[in-house]
């Protein structure tokens, strides 16, 4: 079965919020929490724009490939609202 690992950024601490391509995401239901890393249990995927793909782009030509992102919002040690955008995705 296809998993995806997301690593935690040092400093998210729980309560956070998941979001996967701007969905909220539930713990439990749509991840686990393994080993300071967000485990989904399917795969996800980033899509790496070539040179080639960047140029046909600039000429409206488009081409589109899964480019999953994964974002979480968490309170700083001081109180303050973050968000850590586009993480890393691994494989599982």
């Amino acid at each position: 079965m296809p998993r995806s690992r997301v690593r935690l950024p040092s400093g998210v601490r729980s309560p956070y919020e998941v979001y996967l391509n701007g969905v909220r995401q539930r713990l439990g239901k749509d991840y686990t929490v393994r080993e300071g890393a967000l485990v989904f249990e399917r795969e996800l995927r980033k899509d790496r724009i070539s040179g080639w793909r960047w140029l046909l782009g600039a000429w409206g030509i488009g081409t589109y490939r899964q480019n999953d992102s994964v974002d979480v919002r968490y309170e700083a040690a001081d109180g303050s609202p973050r968000v850590a955008e586009g993480l890393e995705i691994e494989p599982g």
